[in-house]
């Protein structure tokens, strides 16, 4: 059920300047022909069609192409990629399902250009070098396949298509265990060459390897257990700048964001994000699901957003880059992950576990109270902030809390210097769901479950320009929908409007990745917006309607 602040009539009308990178990633916007589009006043979501995938995972990341009308669905459940026909967006169809169990154990992403599909596959066992290959989107034959960095996670063309950048997240099997296999992050540089062979360079990290307290002293997180800086990298996913020179990359569990030079395939710098005080007036977060009550260790769920003396590692997931005004800015889904699920490693804990000898005194008013689980007890926090901290004084009492991710989207400029963040938006507007409970999850609509976790989670992001307006849209992992807001302004970016079409505990559940598909290339000449939702296995067709 829709949650709007502005309904607007459908109009057709034709967008210029977007240019889409696939994988669920409008990466940049920026045209020569504003003076010639009428500017929105404002937008609205409607959904006119989905496809039901059947499972859990079906629908991850998506990617269209124009020429034939067709959408390229992952399908993490089955490892393959389900093709839609999309002609009719209302009623899609599946015409088709790419198996690559040749040449790996699964899709990952995938991405679209002009006719070439590029799939990231990864291998057998995880920790090996994994596969991207090429196939025509008309007929789904196999056009070439290269090899590149263990566990390739996203992948995107340049706006050019001559370059297809993947993210290799290199993730390990475990730490410290006799099998333990902690591979190295990087990014591949393909050289498509259509009609030839595909040539692939590496930008890696080895060139920080040493580096590594000084790295952790500008606050880029390396902490995983005898891992390098080249080892504990993990690149999550890519937006390039409107030449195609330049790739900024998401360093999701080290906070920070790696730059590439694409020509020469180097990492040319690595920006540390910082971290969020949500103690700041409309920054805060709720932090328990038992706030209920007061002051105590058995509380009941309850909407309680308020400021938090607690700081929030942005760990973003998706990013997208746009220009305003000739200016490039970056748009990150301040998501937050936690090395969580390796054997011999556990980062996750939570405030009263961590905090055994209490909060210091001296730095947090009423320690004794925030401590319980009505406040701050059950919060998720990181043991390890940056490399060895752990946050604490001598006495053992904390002296600093980390949570995960921000439960907001940022905007930064190309130094990775922020000039925007949400704040505490988005559990705001979500607090009155007709359709699901405040911070219920992706798998259950329980109230208040997400919020000692990340809350609303947001995980995608696509940005598109309208005339001369710009929107970011926004997908919340866990308690679903879409945030708009109209970033034309940077620095005072305003929320625009927000769809959530899930239905308790059915519907569309989990969105992952979204394409934003301009009305010049859609099937009906209208805007469409496509959502991937992992956990219900749908994938959403959402019509953006302009008012002018």
């Amino acid at each position: 059920m829709p949650f709007l602040d502005h309904a607007a009539p459908p109009k057709t009308l034709r967008i210029l300047g977007a240019a889409m990178l696939a994988a669920g990633l409008l990466a940049g916007c920026g045209s020569s022909h504003d003076d010639e589009e009428l500017t929105p006043t404002t937008l609205a979501l409607e959904k006119i069609g989905s496809y039901n995938g059947g499972k859990v995972g079906a629908a991850e990341i998506t990617a269209f192409d124009a020429a034939s009308k067709r959408l390229f669905v992952v399908n993490g459940a089955n490892g393959t990629v389900d093709v839609l026909d999309l002609s009719t967006p209302s009623a899609p169809k599946l015409v088709g399902t790419i198996n690559v169990s040749g040449l790996g154990a699964g899709v990952n992403s995938v991405a679209v250009h002009d006719g070439l599909v590029a799939l990231a596959i990864e291998a057998a066992p995880k920790t090996n070098p994994g596969t991207v290959a090429f196939y025509n989107a008309a007929d789904l034959k196999l056009v070439n396949s290269v090899k590149v960095g263990a566990l390739p996670d996203m992948l995107t063309f340049t706006p050019d298509g001559r370059t297809l950048l993947v993210a290799n997240e290199g993730e390990p099997n475990s730490y410290g265990l006799a099998d333990s296999s902690d591979p190295e992050g990087s990014v591949s540089v393909i050289t498509v060459n259509r009609g030839g062979t595909p040539t692939v360079a590496t930008a890696d990290f080895r060139a920080f390897n040493g580096q590594e307290a000084a790295l952790r002293a500008q606050g880029i997180r390396i902490y995983g257990p005898g891992a390098s800086a080249a080892q504990d990298f993990e690149p999550e996913y890519i937006a390039t700048s409107e030449d195609g020179r330049t790739a900024y990359v998401t360093l999701q569990e080290n906070n920070a964001v790696a730059i590439v030079d694409v020509a020469t395939a180097k990492v040319t710098a690595i920006k540390p994000l910082g971290t969020k005080n949500h103690n700041l007036a409309g920054m805060g977060l709720d932090a328990s699901d038992e706030d209920g009550g007061t002051n105590t260790n058995s509380g009941t769920p309850a909407v309680r957003i308020a400021p938090q003396p607690v700081k929030g590692m942005y760990l973003p997931d998706a990013i997208a880059r746009f220009t305003v005004d000739g200016s490039t800015y970056l748009i990150t889904a301040n998501e937050g992950d936690a090395r969580a699920d390796w054997p011999g490693f556990n980062e996750e804990t939570r405030v009263r576990t961590h905090c055994s000898a209490g909060l210091d005194p001296a730095l947090f008013g009423d320690a004794a109270n925030l401590i319980l689980d009505s406040n701050l007890g059950r919060l998720r926090i990181t043991t390890t902030p940056n490399g060895g901290s752990t946050g604490k004084n001598a006495a053992g009492q904390c002296t600093e809390l980390y949570s995960f991710g921000a439960r907001s989207f940022s905007i930064w400029d190309s130094n990775l210097s922020r000039v925007y963040d949400s704040g505490d938006e988005f559990e705001r507007k979500t607090v009155s769901l007709p359709n699901a409970q405040f911070n219920a999850s992706n798998d259950n609509n329980t109230l208040d479950s997400r919020s000692p976790a990340k809350g609303p989670e947001p995980e995608g992001v696509a940005v598109g320009r309208f005339g001369k307006k710009t929107y970011a849209f926004i997908g919340l992992e866990r308690v679903g929908g879409v945030m708009v807001y109209d970033v034309s302004k940077p620095s005072a970016a305003s929320f625009v409007t927000y769809l959530n079409t899930r239905t308790n505990d059915t519907g569309d559940l989990g969105p992952e990745g979204l394409t934003l598909i301009p009305a010049d290339k859609s099937p009906n000449s209208k805007p469409l917006l496509i959502v991937g939702n992992e956990v219900s296995g749908t994938t959403a067709i959402l019509q953006l309607n302009l008012s002018y």
